[in-house]
């Protein structure tokens, strides 16, 4: 691990707006945490060993997707049993560099569209993990506030979530757990917050005193991206245009020598848009309305590979007749009803999770499609993997489409369902689920991913990452 204090500069391409305009775009690097740019990197992992690592991350995010416990009074130095929640678990892949107060403080946080509260360890720390860079401290900026009990902000966090301070001040006080027992405890507050040349000023955020679990102690807390009315991005609103989107580099080109950079950008993506307003290759889905609102819930229709249709409805692989169908035909879940919001889209997660039953036909048609010999995966977590071959044997692997409510196709290109497990090994990157389904940052990589949070949609626009 790279021991040093974080030093990141902020990378960003020209500011593509003026203040003057109603709505302001910024565009910022995401470090992949394996990324040579990440505090995390460690020069002596293989390939192997860091994609090993993502997937186990992204197993364990799936697993520990929802976890409740029961609601106990809360005070800004309360011990770290008092919490409730219903958020992913803190272990994000992408890292944010910003700045809180004035004057500004550098913090890198962990960009997570699996979460809504935004939170950086802040003095007095009762009970912290380490942190390697400096901690915030609130009496250093002139233009920190704290939030009080009965305000907008305090109000949006689940009730089991928030309560008054019992210290006299009359502060919103929260407690948060995620999903894999990591805890950050504190209160409430606004300051200014700088991302790049711009500032924007009274952003609510939590100051967390007791922080523990799984957090690295590269990283200040969280920046949350979630659809959640305390959120991030649901904070800077109209400032934005209620819009971000991310263009996330192939993890090869993230981890190699010469490590090209992914990026988000808060505001109207030029990329997204032409001379009419909306890019001709681009392809939009709603979203779903459904609890919690903390997540970007999608509906996915079918998936297609080669010449089957197989609508994300099904209870078994069926066939009508023989192996070959006419293009597009369903030949699975035929006349059963697709459940809306059923998948959300993650950027937090690796790999894809579809339902069982669904997977288990879609595993039977990539196997009868690709004509490689199957293999088992040593470390057991694909389900689908094939013998590659020895170096330079071509391989060849079918595109899937993915098929998203209101018509939006997405290609997927076998970077996106493809990787090399090690050596002589080629697996399948969806895997299955018996819970909601999760539509992973692999499946979304050389992809421009937008989110319009004012029309409630989420677009897709096929873009080489590494030149954007």
């Amino acid at each position: 691990m790279a021991a040093s204090h974080f030093t990141f500069l902020l990378l960003l391409l020209p500011f593509l707006s003026s203040l003057s305009s109603a709505t302001t775009t910024i565009t910022l690097d995401l470090i992949h945490r394996d990324s040579p740019l990440s505090p995390l990197y460690n020069p002596n992992h293989t390939a192997f060993d860091r994609l090993h690592a993502a997937f186990l991350r992204s197993i364990s995010r799936r697993n520990h997707r929802l976890c409740r416990h029961t609601p106990r009074t809360t005070t800004t130095n309360s011990d770290s049993s008092h919490f409730h929640t219903n958020i992913l678990p803190s272990g994000g892949e992408y890292f944010m560099n910003l700045s809180i107060g004035t004057p500004p403080f550098n913090v890198l946080a962990i960009a997570d569209t699996g979460s809504d509260l935004t939170w950086v360890q802040s003095k007095p720390c009762y009970q912290c993990y380490h942190q390697k860079g400096p901690i915030f401290d609130p009496a250093q900026s002139s233009t920190f506030h704290r939030i009080q009990c009965g305000a907008q902000l305090c109000n949006s966090l689940d009730d089991d979530s928030r309560s008054c301070s019992q210290d006299g001040t009359n502060t919103c006080a929260y407690a948060y757990s995620y999903g894999d027992h990591s805890y950050t405890t504190g209160y409430l507050a606004t300051d200014m917050f700088s991302l790049g040349p711009t500032s924007i000023s009274h952003v609510g955020f939590g100051c967390g005193m007791r922080n523990g679990g799984t957090f690295d102690e590269s990283g200040s807390g969280i920046v949350g991206l979630g659809g959640g009315p305390i959120s991030f991005v649901n904070q800077l609103g109209a400032q934005i245009g209620g819009k971000f989107s991310y263009c996330l580099v192939p993890l090869q080109e993230q981890s190699g020598a010469v490590s090209a950079t992914s990026r988000i950008v808060f505001g109207d993506d030029p990329l997204l848009l032409s001379s009419n307003g909306v890019a001709s290759s681009v392809v939009s889905t709603p979203l779903a309305s459904k609890s919690p609102a903390t997540y970007y819930y999608l509906t996915l229709e079918a998936i297609t590979v080669g010449w089957r249709k197989m609508r994300y409805a099904m209870t078994s692989y069926e066939t009508s007749g023989g192996s070959r169908f006419n293009e597009g035909a369903d030949v699975a879940g035929r006349g059963k009803k697709v459940e809306e919001g059923n998948i959300i889209i993650d950027s937090g997660t690796t790999l894809t999770f579809l339902d069982s039953e669904f997977y288990s036909g879609l595993e039977a048609a990539l196997v009868e499609e690709i004509q490689l010999e199957r293999a088992s995966d040593p470390k057991n977590l694909f389900s689908l993997c094939f013998k590659s071959g020895g170096e330079g044997k071509e391989v060849r692997l079918p595109v899937l489409k993915v098929h998203f409510g209101g018509g939006a196709d997405v290609e997927l290109k076998p970077v996106n369902t493809f990787v090399k497990a090690e050596e002589g090994l080629l697996c399948f990157t969806m895997v299955p689920t018996k819970d909601v389904g999760i539509f992973g940052n692999l499946a979304q990589m050389d992809f421009v991913v937008g989110y319009d949070l004012e029309k409630r949609t989420v677009s897709f626009l096929p873009a080489d990452c590494s030149k954007h």
